[in-house]
């Protein structure tokens, strides 16, 4: 089959899809900057560690859910994708209307309901509408256009923790509740805009899309093996579904735990080299962290989806988990804030390569048919790993802080070794290099 032939639509009709899909990505990418918001929010309202960390697991939980029911009304076919990616982008503008509310009347329930319930789910609906769309739009480069729209996500930290967060609070001296007010407004206009864009290719592209998956039947692409791709339909189906779920799950939970936590981290690193440092000073190492753990957390989307199309899905999530395993081990005897922060962006880059390549790797094991129900699905993994990683983070800081993060570390390493095995069950479709 020619290159020709597998891409059916206008180019520039498609790119649009692909832009506007990263940008929607980019705005609600804003959560991964949360720890920049949770040291100051425990110091002015007295909350404890384990409650503000909640808001954040809930909006990675409620992302995984809601998403998981986005995937299903878009292969329903009921409802439009822009619809749901519209809907998506205002519930997340309005998640940070209400933790303004909550935030301006010190009510914590009021903020997990508006961060974590009402933003969350938002964030969900929205997520799950521009890579499946995308992945429609570019039938000959999937890994590479749906790593590239989900690395928007990745660099929403960088947009937030160095642009509309010290924007909001140096305009607004400092007033959070008023901060969150303003960057709900500036959502409220941008996410749906660019949701607006999101449209499925017309018709005859999913006649195509449908004799690829039926001649991919017999023939399957690299990244998976024929028995793996023979196998997509059958009762072992969901059992495939399951270990590739615990897959993704490994890799989020490592990473989510050193997102949710990687300023505190920082600082308490920078504290312990230069006791009278200032709290501007550890403010602003901690942002800068955050910023360049989102530029690599989006390149690792970008680069491992690439890299997935080309050496398979499966030996790429060999070569992401192997590698941190490595960096986790070493992690707790590094002294230098500098190198811990290089080790930390690596760890984000594959964290965000995980998410890179996930779309594609549920597209060659499950088929075209079932993206979107089944990528959708996948994702309530994230909300697994958003509850349980940065809540053990959490109650480590507070019940163990004199060894909180070396004991985090030791437990992702183990966690990940478990991961590892999985890559090279047959289920999954392993192919090793020759």
């Amino acid at each position: 089959m020619t290159n020709q032939s597998l891409t059916p639509f206008p180019a520039g009709r498609r790119w649009t899809v692909a832009v506007a899909g990263t940008l929607l990505q980019t705005c609600l990418g804003t959560v991964y900057a949360w720890s920049y918001f949770q040291k100051p929010i425990m110091e002015q309202h007295g909350w404890k560690n384990e409650a503000v960390t909640w808001v954040f697991s809930l909006a990675i939980c409620f992302l995984g859910l809601a998403a998981a029911w986005g995937g299903l009304q878009l292969k329903k076919g009921r409802t439009e994708p822009r619809a749901i990616a519209i809907t998506g982008g205002l519930l997340f503008a309005l998640g940070h209307l209400v933790t303004a509310a909550a935030l301006w009347q010190s009510q914590l329930w009021l903020l997990l309901l508006g961060y974590g319930v009402i933003g969350g789910t938002g964030l969900g609906l929205a997520y799950v509408v521009p890579v499946a769309t995308a992945a429609r739009w570019f039938p000959d480069r999937k890994g590479l256009v749906t790593g590239m729209v989900v690395m928007g996500f990745g660099l929403g930290a960088l947009l937030m923790s160095k642009v509309l967060a010290p924007l909001a609070l140096r305009w607004f001296d400092g007033n959070l509740a008023v901060a969150f007010a303003a960057m709900g407004c500036v959502f409220a206009v941008l996410a749906p805009a660019a949701g607006a864009f999101m449209k499925n290719p017309p018709e005859h592209g999913d006649a195509d899309a449908e004799e690829r998956e039926s001649e991919g039947a017999k023939a399957p692409a690299g990244p998976v093996t024929a028995a793996a791709a023979a196998a997509a339909g059958d009762e072992g189906g969901w059992g495939k579904f399951g270990l590739l779920w615990l897959l993704f799950f490994c890799n989020i939970f490592v990473g989510i735990s050193i997102i949710s936590f990687q300023s505190p981290l920082l600082q308490d690193l920078l504290r312990i080299r230069n006791p009278d440092i200032s709290a501007a000073q550890l403010a602003s190492g901690g942002a800068t962290l955050i910023a360049c753990g989102a530029i690599f957390n989006g390149l690792g989307r970008f680069l491992w989806g690439a890299v997935s199309d080309r050496i398979g899905q499966s030996l790429a999530f060999t070569l992401m988990l192997g590698s941190q395993i490595a960096v986790f081990a070493v992690l707790p005897q590094v002294g230098s804030p500098l190198l811990f922060g290089g080790l930390v962006c690596y760890i984000l880059l594959c964290y965000g390569g995980g998410f890179g390549a996930i779309p594609s790797y549920v597209l060659a094991l499950f088929g075209e048919k079932r993206m979107a129900l089944l990528y959708g699905m996948i994702l309530t993994a994230w909300s697994a790993g958003g509850i349980a990683g940065p809540k053990f983070m959490a109650w480590l800081r507070d019940h163990r802080p004199a060894d909180a993060a070396p004991v985090a570390f030791y437990c992702s390493a183990a966690l990940l070794a478990g991961g590892l095995v999985l890559t090279f069950l047959p289920a999954l479709g392993v192919q090793r290099p020759r």
